[in-house]
């Protein structure tokens, strides 16, 4: 077996280390407990015996292994190596090259330190929520911002791959915010799908108001040196993988304070141009976001590791001769072990089942998801604002409520989608920002077999829905609206109740599905249309939120930025007296408005459209 002695350098100064940092490092090789030196394992090989005395014990030897030892001495018996190579061989332990058994690793100093945190046998400090942090963090956010931030110390990238709803956006801002308090001023790059850039827009004003976002998107977006200098006077500038890869060039001339991908499984194949624009970029560290780490095979786990912490896991050739092949051809299960024990410390996955996070939990979890126009729904958006905003202004009473009412009811269909304002029976994918992210979601929900119910108010928009989901992931969608008769309406809970392979996604028009159901095999509510009611609301969440429930129900409550359906909420949430109205009126207390203040409400801004 062979033990490896390392000794720590001198430190620099924490979070200035690199994998490439030089320690020193040699080998000592025993038989049985005998440490011996080459010159001794030389002599045992040229004796060829299967059982040989050393200094008084009888030791049974296997020549092919003495030889096999003597090459890896001859290769790797050196003063000097690398901080990679001496994690990589405490991490994977097991055996050397040649099926040597390695005994033990013995380092001083903070090598030590290092390496027992990252075997779990020490634990990482917790730190203190942010001073400028606006919001509660809970015990497994606190422990997950603490993570993220002692592998950045140590100069390694991290994979936060907590299950959705558990808060991965926030636990990232929490880090840029302390960083921030400490003085750290450089600007962090986030890369995110188009889709989610509002999102992490709103989430950044909400928790760390402090940190000015600069939105690197649309087509006003700066570039040269404009953008470099408008990005120095920023904490986080947000930008998209479609931009990483045409604004690569403006991109990569920051030497930017940190680089986080959220959705990172947009880098699992590495060969991409986004793939490989993300690993050159320049960074202090690196963060990648994700609830799927691997969506297909282990392959994509190469791809982001190579993001984070480069040459780790070898060159593509290297993993895919000793993890791809035995994992994905042999299913070989030491070959698994070994990739989870190089992997696992750099990956943190919390899923909402689990005890301790079960417990830091409350038992319903809402949460705004702001989605994106496409430029089809935004000429459709403008087109009705334009020819309805005169009319309005010119009639009132009975006939200005009604037109009021009609523009809203058209702006929200057109917000869902083109094909449910159109009527038309045109294709689905591609044309609704919405349809985009619920897609994005369902497929991480559907991974970790997470059952979800999904609300609008128009039975013309479920119909579509129900279509496009049964095509798109190839499974039964049920769907309940006002005209499915009793029996079938039983038919369909049943199965989603009680079948253990059944449907695992249910669309119900608000009004059908709104009471009396009892559904709480669903731990996942998503509204995709809101009804600016929050008892309505509130109804339907509470099919799946109720006695019965076991698992902590996260509740989705998609809106177009930019668009009414933003500022609708802006008001409810700004006005309580407001939202009291609401719960018993709907929206008709929107016709009360002025026409100034309708114009306002109508108008569609320029966060609305993607890129």
């Amino acid at each position: 077996s062979a033990r490896a002695n390392v000794r720590a350098p001198k430190m620099r100064s924490i979070g200035g280390l690199s994998l490439d940092e030089i320690v020193q490092f040699d080998w000592e090789i025993s038989l049985g407990k005998e440490i011996l030196s080459y010159e001794e394992l030389q002599n045992l090989a040229r004796l060829k015996a299967p059982l040989i005395r050393i200094r008084g014990q009888w030791v049974e030897i296997n020549s092919e292994e003495i030889e096999a030892v003597l090459e890896f001495w001859k290769n790797k018996r050196t003063e000097e190596t690398t901080l990679r190579e001496v994690i990589r061989i405490a991490l994977d332990g097991g055996s050397l090259p040649g099926g040597i058994a390695l005994e033990d690793i013995r380092a001083e100093g903070w090598v030590e330190d290092l390496i027992s945190k990252l075997r779990g046998h020490k634990t990482f400090e917790e730190l203190p929520k942010p001073e400028g942090f606006q919001g509660i963090l809970r015990p497994y956010q606190v422990r997950g911002y603490s993570w993220l931030s002692f592998l950045r110390d140590w100069g390694f990238g991290a994979c936060l791959a907590d299950d959705m709803g558990l808060g991965k956006t926030i636990q990232t801002l929490t880090l840029i915010q302390r960083d921030w308090e400490l003085g750290k001023r450089r600007p962090v790059l986030l890369i995110c799908p188009t889709s989610i850039v509002n999102n992490w827009k709103k989430e950044a004003s909400r928790f760390t108001p402090e940190l000015s976002v600069l939105i690197h998107h649309g087509l006003e977006r700066k570039r040269g040196e404009e953008f470099k200098e408008a990005a120095k006077m920023h904490a986080l500038v947000i930008s998209t993988y479609a931009l990483l890869n045409r604004d690569f060039e403006t991109l990569k001339e920051i030497d930017w304070g940190g680089i986080v991908l959220d959705e990172a499984q947009n880098i699992k194949n590495p060969e991409t141009k986004q793939s490989r624009a993300a690993r050159s970029l320049r960074g202090e560290y690196r963060i990648t976001l994700t609830g799927t780490p691997i969506e297909n095979s282990v392959g994509d786990l190469w791809s982001i590791m190579e993001f984070l912490n480069p040459g780790f896991l070898g060159n593509q050739a290297e993993f895919k001769r000793n993890f791809f092949i035995p994992i994905q051809a042999a299913r070989d299960p030491e070959a698994e072990e070994r990739l989870r024990r190089l992997t696992g410390p750099f990956i943190l996955r919390r899923l909402k089942t689990d005890k301790n996070i079960i417990s830091d939990l409350p038992e319903k979890v809402e949460m705004k998801v702001f989605c994106n126009l496409t430029k089809e729904q935004a000429s459709l958006y403008e087109a009705i604002v334009n020819e309805t905003m005169g009319r309005i202004d010119e009639s009132e009473g009975i006939e200005r409520k009604g037109l009021v009412l009609s523009t809203i009811m058209k702006l929200k269909q057109v917000c869902n989608h083109p094909a449910q304002f159109l009527g038309d029976n045109s294709k689905i994918p591609g044309r609704s920002g919405k349809l985009e992210r619920l897609t994005e979601m369902l497929e991480e929900m559907m991974e970790v077999g997470d059952r979800a119910l999904i609300f609008s108010q128009f039975a013309e928009m479920g119909a579509i829905l129900k279509k496009y989901l049964e095509e798109t992931f190839g499974c039964e969608v049920l769907f309940l609206h006002g005209g499915v008769e009793k029996k079938k309406r039983d038919w369909m809970i049943e199965r989603f109740q009680s079948e253990e392979d059944g449907p695992h996604l249910f669309i119900l028009s608000l009004k059908a599905g709104g009471t009396g159901l009892n559904l709480t095999k669903a731990n996942q509510v998503i509204h995709f249309d809101r009804w600016w009611n929050p008892a309505v609301e509130n109804q339907a969440t509470d099919r799946t939120f109720r006695i019965g429930q076991k698992r902590n129900v996260m509740v989705h409550k998609f809106i177009c930025a930019g668009t009414l359906e933003e500022k609708i909420d802006e008001m409810i949430e700004r006005k309580k007296e407001i939202a009291d109205k609401v719960v018993g009126t709907g929206e008709s207390w929107l016709t009360e408005l002025s026409t100034d203040e309708l114009k306002d409400l109508f108008t569609l801004r320029r966060e609305a459209i993607g890129d």
